[in-house]
């Protein structure tokens, strides 16, 4: 038989009120990673930071495309590569994208580096929405297992893109927005070393 006396209720208010207590907490830390990542420095990618995949060879990335194709990135050796993690609510991904579109035109007609862009956390319906009202004509990975391909290249926040030189290995990678500067300084400076 169940106490439901005054003394059993007493003895579980604590309970109820840690659980209280550490849904708040949870909510917060929530709220500011959020924060963190929508408003971070969209300027954040003109340093290279030491990935662990530098120098290595692209992790794989297929799946299928806003534009119901599929991708697969080892189709692609013999260009660069500009691999883009993003996601339509994240700041400082609306903010690259203006320079993201102007580099994937600057390149398309020569054909000498491909745009990709995995999208997580989005619907499909959102992420069709931000294209077709910012511009971006390249494949925008929606399909498949987007989460899986995050872990693999290590990824820990949105926007992070990598270059991945003609032969598919990792040569540069950028954390935080980039802009259309960055992009082609970083081209230009590994074509000249010879990567």
């Amino acid at each position: 038989m169940t106490d439901t006396g005054p003394d059993a209720v007493a003895a579980t208010r604590p309970r109820g009120r840690t659980a209280l207590v550490a849904s708040i907490v949870v909510g917060i830390v929530m709220v500011a990673l959020v924060a963190v990542l929508a408003l971070g420095d969209p300027g954040g990618g003109r340093e290279p930071e030491r990935s662990p995949l530098l120098g290595r060879a692209a992790p794989a990335i297929t799946g299928e495309t806003l534009d119901d194709s599929t991708f697969d990135i080892d189709e692609h050796r013999g260009r660069w590569v500009l691999v883009n993690f993003f996601a339509e609510w994240c700041v400082p991904c609306q903010v690259e994208h203006p320079d993201l579109v102007a580099f994937d035109e600057s390149h398309r007609e020569v054909g000498d580096v491909q745009v990709v862009s995995v999208a997580f956390q989005n619907s499909r319906e959102d992420i069709a929405a931000f294209f077709a009202e910012n511009g971006g004509e390249w494949p925008v990975v929606v399909g498949g297992d987007v989460g899986s391909i995050a872990v693999s290249w290590g990824v820990t926040g949105v926007p992070e893109s990598f270059l991945v030189s003609p032969q598919g290995v990792v040569v540069h990678h950028f954390r935080g927005g980039v802009t259309l500067d960055d992009l082609e300084g970083t081209l230009a400076e590994l074509r000249g070393s010879g990567t």
